[in-house]
């Protein structure tokens, strides 16, 4: 009997608006570009050290793109879970294997944004899981512009 988990959770700012592509299939695909930051003492100079990590999420549920081109702009905080995927390749002209990992965002994934759309003082985006019972942010997270790393 197999039996496993396979569950990726993140927060973090969208390093630029969605990218869509349209498939030779007909669908269409969304690319996120999400960063997480991390501060740590280091060791040798006990300075503080802030360290930023890229993500990238992915679906091809043509709703949740619908919902990700109006809403996924570059430096939103947002919330997605998904599962995690590794994608093989290879490029022409080339030998070896290209091996991208990323967050596929499948039914029952979620993606939630944390703060407020354009700063205009709307209420936070619902959850867009189609949970009709999933929570939803009660404060819009402030952040300030010169923080974000990208």
């Amino acid at each position: 009997m197999a039996f496993g988990l396979n569950r990726a959770e993140l927060i973090g700012r969208l390093g630029a608006d969605v990218v869509v592509n349209h498939l030779q299939s007909g669908g269409r695909v969304a690319n996120l570009s999400i960063a997480t930051d991390e501060s740590y003492i280091d060791a040798k100079t006990g300075e503080r050290q802030d360290r930023t990590e890229w993500h990238r999420a992915v679906t091809f549920q043509d709703g949740l793109i619908d919902m990700l081109v109006k809403h996924a702009k570059k430096g939103r905080l947002v919330y997605i879970a998904g599962k995690l995927q590794t994608r093989r390749w290879k490029k022409p002209g080339e030998e070896s294997d290209r091996f991208s990992t990323e967050i596929l965002l499948v039914p029952g994934g979620r993606v939630q944004f944390l703060d407020k759309a354009n700063g205009n003082g709307a209420k936070p985006d619902p959850d867009m899981s189609g949970d009709p019972g999933a929570a939803q942010a009660s404060e819009p997270a402030d952040f300030d512009d010169d923080r974000i790393p990208f």
